[in-house]
């Protein structure tokens, strides 16, 4: 079922940015940033113990007997960056993981951002894919993954020290509480519509009332006119906000002027080596990568 947490919500400034985190060491907490699992679990959790595996991090999370990750209590804020599910094959586990580390992360610390497919679970009439996780949830899990937006666990941008996380991103400026309302909005007529007459009249009409976040604009779903959750990284303007993104597949880090692609997992899938997260600090952006032999090595973002 999409995203069950038993967290309180998260209220505006902490749902939207890391400066409202409280914290109690002497530095902000680190963010550590993964985009695109698409059900591929174990390529996660690979990437995501890329940190435990370095000599220069504490974990941000650890795994148990059973292989299961969970929340290492260290200074760190966890962003999803979108597209958790489908493609892959185990798109219950993902969600199921994602939502045991928001439940065992203090408030505030583990951040989901809105993909292009989990706004197929918001608007699951538009793109009928088959055997894909986000257009067969039930009316009830839609409704549950709308609650999640309107709880706060689930938002279209988050604000880091120096770059702001969005699935796909945008050339021009956008400020993280304002897109954030935007969702929240939207999925609320989405909710109230839900399994009504006017459900898919609703879900033709949202991407057009909010562009911003939900749009596919005019030139395919995602061209450059497209929202947050959908534009392509070959369409960013290299002076766009400084950004990290992903839905865009990589097989290593890609920049283009202030903006950071990080959609690693499904170029690498089936080859040892190549998973891996960003880690942003205030000084400092950085990708951790694992290589063929399974090493981790930490990696400059530059262009």
């Amino acid at each position: 079922m999409p995203l069950t947490v038993d967290s309180d919500p998260v209220p505006s400034p902490l749902r939207d940015a890391v400066q409202n985190v409280s914290f109690e060491e002497e530095s902000p907490p680190a963010i550590v940033s993964i985009s695109d699992i698409h059900g591929y679990l174990e390529d996660a959790r690979q990437a995501l113990l890329t940190l435990r595996d370095h000599p220069d991090f504490e974990p941000v999370v650890t795994a148990d007997d059973d292989g299961l990750l969970h929340w290492a209590d260290e200074n760190y804020v966890l962003v999803f960056n979108g597209d958790l599910v489908d493609r892959g094959p185990r798109n219950e586990d993902v969600m199921a993981m994602v939502a045991r580390l928001i439940d065992e992360a203090p408030p505030g610390r583990v951040r989901v951002t809105l993909g292009n497919h989990e706004w197929m679970i918001l608007l699951p009439d538009k793109y009928q894919f088959a055997d894909w996780y986000s257009t067969a949830v039930s009316e009830a899990e839609r409704r549950q993954y709308l609650q999640r937006i309107a709880d706060g666990h689930v938002v279209a941008a988050y604000e880091g020290h120096t770059v702001t996380y969005a699935h796909a991103g945008a050339s021009e400026p956008y400020e993280a509480t304002t897109v954030n309302e935007s969702l929240i909005e939207a999925a609320a007529e989405m909710e109230a519509a839900v399994g009504t007459g006017e459900d898919s009249m609703v879900q033709s009409a949202l991407p057009e009332k909010y562009p911003q976040v939900l749009g596919t604009g005019d030139r395919g779903v995602k061209g450059p006119e497209a929202g947050l959750v959908w534009v392509k990284f070959d369409y960013l303007s290299p002076d766009a906000p400084p950004q990290v993104v992903g839905h865009t597949r990589q097989s290593r880090p890609q920049t283009k002027g202030n903006v950071h692609c990080q959609d690693l997992i499904l170029e690498n899938r089936g080859s040892p080596g190549g998973q891996g997260v960003f880690v942003e600090s205030p000084e400092s952006l950085v990708a951790v990568r694992r290589d063929s032999a399974g090493n981790v090595a930490i990696e400059t973002i530059d262009d």
